[in-house]
């Protein structure tokens, strides 16, 4: 499986998952608009159908498993967006949906 820290196909996508998860911790307008337009608001980043399907669903787990570090996507739990809150990140990073 490609991860971001396994030299995998998948580098420049998770970076993208990580770059939208700073931007998630950092910034307020992003946020925002995460919150109101989600697929517009990551639509011009670089990910794969398979991993905008799981970041518009919440689906933190199956991030985890396709390379991207828990730690940062905690912020998606911390700060409520994409259908998370800190207990449903906490449910989910541990068990995927798919």
């Amino acid at each position: 499986m490609p991860t971001a820290y396994g030299g995998g196909t998948n580098t420049m996508s998770v970076y993208s998952i990580h770059k939208i998860a700073q931007l998630v911790r950092k910034d307020a307008e992003f946020r925002e608009r995460l919150r109101t337009d989600p697929v517009a608001t990551i639509g011009g980043f670089r990910l794969t159908d398979e991993e905008q399907r799981a970041l518009l669903a919440g689906d933190v787990g199956r991030l985890a498993q396709l390379g991207a570090h828990g730690y940062l996507l905690g912020s998606l739990g911390q700060h409520k967006v994409l259908g998370l809150t800190p207990e449903t990140y906490v449910e989910r990073i541990h068990q995927p949906m798919a």
